[in-house]
């Protein structure tokens, strides 16, 4: 998931969440959308009110954060202990085959195309100054937020507290990395409280996914600190019920993983098999890696405007399938260093062609249309 998720899950995403995340058959870790179902009720419902780990927490919180330890106390006495939130967390049994083609149709379908140019038509303003000031495409900042919540429309219904507090105190034992997200989790319980208290919001009262993602863009309590915007200029950062906030919060978000304005975030791609190395080609991932000479000089064949571009590229592969399963040929583009950033919000390269695809299809969409030719 971006670093306003969840660290990094398994093959995928980039940012806090997602790895949040995105991981199906289709990519490789669950995209926040997919993190948003209801939770099931919980019964008996198990709370932190005497758990030694919240306790001893509560009282170093409270030190660091210069917070009330009583106060700290009673909200985790409150807080409940989720067992499908564990149960989410655990990897997803391994897929037959990522498939790109079945990953982009999920988003990029009438819906949420509809629901996008209707965003973006209602919240031009807002886009076109978040462009203005930071550099970054409307489109991209249009598609992370459909294909994160569909445009507000599931943020979530787990209470934030409620998970944070679980992955934080009770993260399952048979995660291969659990001792890393007990500590990630830890951070973004710790700062969710410090965060709430500044900004007078009962923590009780918040709901996002099951990791604890908030907001138009789910953002984790650490990316939301860090990186979160009163775009709107009313005295308060909104991510939940104010679309310029979360407009400008994205957009901010971008550029201070790197976005660099006017550079396309990929390039067709080709291959000359008679001097073909795509092992090298591939060792990098997603990195930026190759100049375009060392790039074509190891069989990539782009095309003019590739040709043309001065930064480094990175070979990424989109597999379809399974080939033993009928699954058609991987598909490839050559990503730049604004690919790579765009991976920054979630660590697969599934889901940020998904956002860049979904924004781009949706921008066709706003384009003026010719009149009719009059006979």
């Amino acid at each position: 998931m971006p670093t306003h998720r969840l660290p990094y899950l398994s093959p995928v995403t980039a940012s806090v969440c997602a790895a949040i995340a995105l991981c199906i058959a289709a990519a490789s870790i669950p995209t926040s959308a997919e993190a948003k179902k209801s939770p099931k009720k919980e019964t008996p419902a198990e709370t932190y009110a005497q758990h030694p780990a919240a306790l001893q927490f509560a009282e170093d919180v409270a030190q660091r954060r210069d917070l009330d330890a009583a106060w700290v106390r009673a909200l985790l006495a409150q807080a409940r202990k989720l067992p499908s939130v564990q149960k989410a967390m655990l990897p997803a049994p391994k897929a037959t085959g990522k498939n790109w083609a079945a990953y982009r149709a999920r988003f990029i379908e009438p819906i949420r195309l509809k629901a996008g140019q209707a965003f973006w038509e209602k919240h031009k303003r807002w886009l076109d100054k978040a462009e203005a000031d930071t550099g970054v495409p409307a489109s991209l900042i249009v598609g992370v937020i459909g294909v994160e919540t569909l445009y507000g429309q599931h943020m979530g219904n787990f209470r934030v507290i409620d998970a944070l507090a679980t992955l934080a105190f009770d993260f399952p034992a048979g995660h291969p990395r659990a001792a890393v997200r007990t500590e990630y989790f830890l951070g973004e319980l710790e700062q969710y409280l410090s965060l709430t208290h500044r900004a007078s919001i009962d923590p009780n009262s918040l709901r996002g996914s099951y990791a604890g993602a908030m907001g138009m863009p789910q953002f984790m309590p650490t990316s939301w600190a860090k990186y979160a915007v009163d775009f709107d200029g009313d005295g308060k950062v909104d991510l939940f019920g104010t679309p310029a906030d979360a407009i400008g919060s994205v957009a901010h978000y971008f550029k201070a993983f790197g976005w660099k304005p006017g550079m396309p975030t990929h390039y067709p791609v080709t291959f000359d098999s008679t001097r073909l190395d795509m092992d090298t080609l591939l060792a990098p991932d997603i990195l930026p890696s190759f100049s375009v000479a060392s790039f074509e000089a190891k069989g990539a064949v782009l095309t003019d405007a590739g040709r043309a571009h001065a930064g480094q590229l990175a070979l990424i592969e989109l597999h379809n399938g399974d080939p033993a399963q009928g699954g058609q040929p991987p598909s490839y583009v050559a990503g730049t260093d604004n690919f790579y950033a765009v991976t920054r919000y979630n660590w697969s390269s599934y889901y940020a062609l998904a956002v860049i695809e979904l924004g781009e299809t949706i921008a066709s969409r706003m384009q003026p249309q010719p009149a009719s030719a009059k006979p």
